[in-house]
């Protein structure tokens, strides 16, 4: 994403907020007038005391009560500037994360498997935090340092033209600096930018697989593989900050340059009679004060390479393909009999490779269908496509007759429960975490789903019960009292299609035989897909599907796959 369009979108960002923009830029205006007003007032007090008896003090008090009106004045206007610029620059990285916090739950599920965790994570705080800090100097110092140098060449020119003229001259070279070292330090903050996001979810890979690095006494090679992500990202850091750290000593030689020759042509001014001493103090601290907002201008100029880096990063991220969703049919929400056809189906990762194809079954309403198969033969990826996480390549999937693409995601989901084997919980109660995505669940039906899920039982032994709180990543609760829950939450509303992938894969065989009694009365009258590899839960149901290598090869029940002595009975038997 080029520089321009870049720029162009955070404008977009700030735009709401331009009233207080304008409001700050007036306060702005008065911050320098008064702030360049003082050296003149200097300038004056000089002239009143420059000899020997000739001391003017009824003048220098009426000159004192000023420079203190203005010095309140400066302080009252940079207060009131900063409040406003911050107050922005917040805002509009408020506004940000909320825009990528929604994004997250819009773009497709392939988008997300398809990224680094940590390199998400990262382009919504890191680089979020540096556009707010650019965003923030481009404020707080821009505006003044821009309307400094303007303004303190306009005082100057009605002091003396061609010593302003030889500054003025002097100015293109500081610009070349700062525009050439900009330049090149955009590049290396973008990759110090990527290389950060790798960094940041390769760590968050290891803190979460620690256990299994330990187990594995990996510890090595990991630390090897980290220390070289880091050094990687400590050479571009550094590239980033050697260009960027040259941008004040040149700017300031540049600065010492223009006050050299200010002084030098102002002192055979006043020598010639051209300037009072107080005139040529005042000349010289303008001078000054008109080359300081270039050291400032030239750092905003290296901060905001930064932060247009880590924005082109965070539009890239807003700029993801939104998933496609349909509206219902006539635009009614769809209640689902349970009635479910396969036509034909699709389906690969790689498009360049086979993974599910050639797919076709009916599934009658209350049916209970088993998928079995060796690892990776795609019982889960089958799973996804019909929860629409991904959509086929070809063929169909029907809901009582209606193509699932159009059928919106949020009733069709509705209509399908899930069980999945990895469980998920948040670092909330435990009741919230039950009641997870429901509305208006009272105490009492929350505890009557634990106790279907036998999750009661633990709970209640727990020191706060069901408002015992989560801790990340459920570390205070086992995988088997983690997944009871997940089942709880299903059994608070039973859809009617239900999908248990691995369902009891992390519990014990006593808790595992009684949950499948519940499982047995929940399942009576709605459809059911049963993912396992265990015979106790799969022998019992209406339809086995055999997958290998991407299609189903076998169907039928327990005792007629058994009797045909094929891949399933070999599955059994090892």
């Amino acid at each position: 994403m080029k520089n321009g369009s870049v720029f162009k979108r955070i404008l977009g960002l700030v735009k709401p907020f331009a009233p207080l923009l304008i409001l700050s830029l007036l306060f702005a205006v008065a911050n320098v007038v008064s702030n360049l007003y003082i050296p003149v007032l200097t300038g004056r007090a000089i002239d009143e005391m420059v000899g020997q008896g000739l001391v003017d003090f009824e003048g220098l008090f009426a000159i004192l009560k000023l420079f203190l009106a203005m010095l309140l004045i400066n302080g009252v206007t940079t207060w009131i500037m900063t409040l406003i610029n911050n107050r922005v620059a917040f805002n509009v990285v408020r506004d940000l994360r909320v825009r990528l916090f929604n994004k997250i739950h819009s773009v497709p599920v392939s988008y997300i498997d398809t990224h680094g965790h940590g390199d998400l994570l990262s382009r919504m705080i890191a680089d979020v935090d540096r556009l707010s800090d650019g965003l923030l100097l481009g404020f707080s110092q821009l505006f003044v340092g821009l309307l400094t140098i303007v303004a303190t060449l306009v005082f100057m020119f009605n002091i003396n033209v061609w010593i302003t003229l030889v500054v003025v001259v002097l100015t293109p070279v500081s610009l070349f600096a700062a525009t050439f070292i900009s330049k090149k330090t955009y590049k290396h903050f973008r990759k110090q930018a990527s290389l950060q996001g790798g960094l940041t979810s390769f760590i968050n890979e290891t803190v979460g697989a620690v256990r299994v690095i330990k187990t594995f006494g990996a510890e090595g090679a990991e630390i090897e593989k980290f220390s070289k992500k880091n050094d990687e990202f400590a050479k571009a850091n550094l590239k980033a900050l050697f260009f960027s750290s040259t941008t004040n000593p040149v700017t300031r030689f540049v600065n010492g340059l223009v006050y050299a020759s200010v002084a030098f042509f102002g002192a055979l001014v006043a020598i010639g009679g051209g300037l009072s001493v107080g005139t040529l103090s005042c000349f010289l601290s303008y001078a000054n004060q008109y080359t300081k907002p270039f050291n400032e201008i030239s750092g905003v100029i290296t901060e905001f390479q930064n932060a247009l880096a880590c924005a082109g990063r965070i539009f890239e991220f807003l700029d993801a393909e939104d998933m496609v969703d349909t509206d219902d049919p006539a635009g009614n929400a769809v209640a689902f009999s349970g009635d479910i056809e396969i036509n034909d189906l699709r389906f690969s990762y790689d498009k360049t490779k086979k993974l599910l194809y050639d797919i076709s079954f009916h599934v009658k309403p209350g049916s209970h269908i088993a998928i079995v198969g060796p690892t990776g033969c795609g019982k889960t990826t089958f799973i996804n496509l019909l929860m629409r996480f991904y959509e086929p390549d070809g063929g169909k999937i029907l809901y009582d007759g209606i193509a699932s693409d159009s059928i919106s995601k949020s009733t069709l989901r509705k209509n399908i429960g899930m069980v999945l084997q990895d469980t998920w919980l948040k670092s909330v109660s435990i009741a919230d975490n039950i009641a997870y995505g429901r509305d208006n669940v009272t105490r009492e039906e929350i505890i009557e789903a634990a106790k279907k899920s036998h999750a009661h039982g633990f709970i209640s032994r727990l020191e706060k019960g069901y408002d015992t709180i989560v801790s990340p990543d459920g570390e205070n609760l086992s995988a088997g009292q983690k997944q009871l829950i997940c089942i709880a939450r299903l059994m608070l509303n039973v859809p009617p299609i239900l999908i248990l992938d691995e369902a009891t894969s992390s519990i014990d065989t006593r808790t595992e035989i009684r949950i499948n009694r519940a499982f047995r009365a929940l399942m009576e009258g709605r459809t059911s897909f049963i993912v396992a590899h265990r015979l106790s839960t799969i022998k019992n149901s209406d339809l086995i599907l055999v997958m290998k290598d991407g299609n189903i090869i076998e169907q039928g029940t327990h005792n007629q796959l058994v009797e045909q002595r094929g891949f399933y009975y070999s599955l059994l038997n090892a």
